[in-house]
């Protein structure tokens, strides 16, 4: 249970940061930047080859985490530029 308190607030941490970043924020809640967050973790850990557990909070799984978010963010703007809104 407490694993999974602490991948809901790192979630919503970095997918706040990151939608601050990529000036995404007014356009996301709370829901979603734990989304963005968590699968950022995987994208970044999957992209710089390291493993982001909940349970090691330091300033590495931080950084790769808010890497994979921010590229989660890019192409998410990528596919939402062609629809007309």
């Amino acid at each position: 249970m407490l694993s999974l308190i602490a991948w809901l607030l790192f979630g919503a941490l970095i997918g706040w940061v990151a939608s601050k970043i990529m000036n995404t924020d007014a356009q996301q809640g709370t829901v979603l930047n734990i989304v963005v967050g968590i699968i950022g973790a995987f994208i970044g850990g999957f992209l710089i080859n390291r493993d982001v557990t909940a349970n090691v909070f330091n300033l590495w799984s931080v950084l790769t985490s808010l890497i994979g978010a921010v590229v989660l963010l890019g192409i998410v703007n990528l596919f939402q530029r062609g629809r007309v809104r």
